[in-house]
């Protein structure tokens, strides 16, 4: 981190919400501890889901000041009120959505695990960059970010670094001390009580 700050939680929704009570689900848990920033993740490509679950979103969000980007779909976020976008594409589309969406929009890029792609993220225009997995668990292709990769970044770069992806207890506490936010979504949403989840995650970071 580029000071002592302690890091923030930036919640990432479920992929496919139960319709029906999500609202109060997330309300819930955007009430158990703070949240910098929540990012609508959805499975669907339905865009009367995505737009559906957007209003939704965005009506719980901003009740509380909660900043609300949206996965991938750059042109839902000027029409239904959202903060902006995240890209899962590294750099490649940066400088165009900062374009698109003007200066005050939220642009974040997830780089999986490199390095240089989250520094062209970041002079193309990026708020914050993702790097993960962390853990890379049993799927995908065992790639994972050392946790070297944070300690660099938060001592030369200015841009906000976002740690996700197989966060454990373990991982958060070592990760504290040189990221500036946890990106958290099945870690919460998995539990039984994703609200009491969360709060036993946000205090970790104390």
């Amino acid at each position: 981190m580029a000071d002592a700050d302690r890091p923030q939680i930036y919640l990432i929704t479920p992929s496919e919400p139960d319709a029906v009570g999500f609202a109060d689900r997330l309300s819930a848990v955007l009430d158990a501890a703070p949240v910098a920033c929540l990012r609508l993740s959805l499975a669907s490509e339905d865009p009367d889901d995505i737009a559906r679950l957007a209003d939704l979103t965005r009506a719980v969000a901003h009740a509380r000041d909660v900043p609300l980007v949206i996965d991938r779909h750059l042109r839902l976020v000027g029409p239904h009120g959202l903060d902006g976008v995240h890209l899962a594409d590294g750099s490649r589309h940066v400088r165009d959505a900062r374009k698109a969406l003007g200066a005050d929009a939220i642009i974040g890029a997830h780089c999986g695990t490199y390095r240089h792609d989250g520094m062209t993220a970041g002079e193309h225009g990026a708020d914050y960059v993702s790097f993960g997995p962390v853990d890379p668990g049993p799927l995908g292709t065992g790639e994972s970010v050392p946790r070297e990769l944070f300690e660099w970044w938060s001592e030369i770069v200015e841009v906000p670094v976002v740690a996700e992806g197989g966060l454990s207890d373990a991982h958060i506490a070592d990760l504290a001390p040189v990221t500036d936010f946890f990106a958290i979504g099945s870690e919460v949403w998995k539990a039984d009580d994703p609200a009491a989840a969360l709060r036993r995650i946000e205090g970790l970071l104390h």
